[in-house]
C-alpha cells in the first residue's frame, strides 16, 4: 500500500486519508472536483500531491468519497482506468444505487461497496481529523462479489483505522439507515427550520437554546451539498419512515390537544427504551 488516492477530499475521504497515511506511511494522491479543496488539502498535509482521474492507473488503492449521486458514476471511471489488483472502496452512505451502477463491470472484483457509520456537522477539508473511524461501524455491502485478496486490502485498512464490521445487502442497508441516520438529519433540519420560522428574534434563540436543543439541531448544521442527495437517492426508505414519523407526530399533537396524560405518558415510556438499546443492555 505505496500510493493510495483519495477521491473526494471532505470530512471523510480527508479523515481517511489523515490515518492511511499515518498507518501505512504511503503517499497520498488527493483528487478533487474543487480546486480550493484540493489546495487546501495539500496546505494541511492530509495529501502529498493533487492529482486527477488518470492518477488512479498507479495506484494500490482509490477511495471514493464523493456526494452519494456522483459516486457511481466516478466508479465506473475508476474501474475502467484501474491495475489487475488495485483495491476501489467507497464510503458513501447510500449503496443500492452505487452498487447497481457497478454490478456489470469487468472490474467489478477490484471493488468494495462499505459505509463507515462516523462523521460530524462539519465539512470540507478542515473538518478532516484523526480517529474519526476508531470504535465505528462499518458496514459492508455484497463482500462476495469482491475478490477475498483485493478484499483483505481493505480490511487491512479498516483494522489499521479501529473499525468495526458489519454485513449485509445494499437492499438492507439503505433501508436501516433510512430510519437511524437520514430520517434523524431531515428531523434535524426541520426543527431548525421551525425555530428559525417561529422565533425572529436571534438572540433569544441563542440565550434560551438549552443543551437538548443543541444537541437535537446540531446535525441540521451539516452541509446541504452532502444531505441533498442522500435524501434524493434513497427516496424510497426515506419517504417510508417519513410517513411513519409525520404520523406518530400527528398522533402526539393529537394526545396535546386533548390532554391526554395516560397517552403521552405511555408514548414516552415506552420509547425510554431507546436507553436500553443504546447503552447495548438489551
Amino acid at each position: 500500500m505505496k500510493n493510495v488516492a483519495v477521491i473526494g477530499l471532505g470530512l471523510i475521504g480527508g479523515s481517511l486519508a489523515v490515518d492511511i497515511k499515518k498507518a501505512f506511511d504511503c503517499t497520498i494522491v488527493g483528487i478533487d472536483a474543487s480546486e480550493v479543496n484540493a489546495k487546501r488539502a495539500l496546505e494541511i498535509g492530509f495529501i502529498d500531491e493533487i492529482g486527477t482521474l488518470k492518477n488512479v492507473k498507479q495506484v494500490d488503492v482509490v477511495v471514493i468519497a464523493t456526494p452519494v449521486n456522483t459516486i457511481g458514476s466516478i466508479s465506473n471511471e475508476v474501474l475502467d482506468l484501474i491495475g489487475d489488483d488495485t483495491l476501489v472502496f467507497d464510503a458513501g452512505s447510500v449503496k443500492g444505487s452505487i452498487c447497481s451502477s457497478i454490478a456489470k463491470h469487468k472490474n467489478r472484483k477490484n471493488y468494495l461497496a462499505a459505509h463507515p457509520i462516523a462523521g460530524t456537522e462539519y465539512s470540507g477539508p478542515n473538518a478532516a481529523i484523526s480517529d474519526l473511524f476508531r470504535g465505528k461501524v462499518n458496514i459492508i455491502c455484497e463482500l462476495e462479489k469482491t475478490d477475498r485478496k483485493i478484499a483483505n486490502k481493505a480490511f487491512e485498512i479498516f483494522d489499521a483505522l479501529g473499525m468495526e464490521y458489519k454485513y449485509m445487502s445494499a437492499v438492507e442497508h439503505d433501508r436501516h439507515i433510512a430510519y437511524v441516520s437520514h430520517l434523524s438529519h431531515v428531523s434535524s433540519f426541520m426543527l431548525g427550520k421551525t425555530v428559525l420560522e417561529i422565533e425572529k428574534d436571534e438572540q433569544n434563540i441563542f440565550d434560551m437554546a438549552g443543551s437538548g436543543f443543541e444537541s437535537t439541531v446540531r446535525l441540521a448544521k451539516s452541509a446541504a451539498s452532502t444531505w441533498t442527495p442522500i435524501f434524493t437517492e434513497n427516496k424510497k426508505n426515506l419517504l417510508s419512515s417519513l410517513e411513519q414519523y409525520i404520523k406518530n407526530l400527528n398522533e402526539f399533537k393529537t394526545y396535546i390537544e386533548e390532554e391526554n396524560t395516560n397517552e403521552l405518558n405511555r408514548i414516552m415510556t415506552e420509547t425510554n427504551h431507546l436507553r436500553e438499546i443504546l447503552n447495548n443492555k438489551i
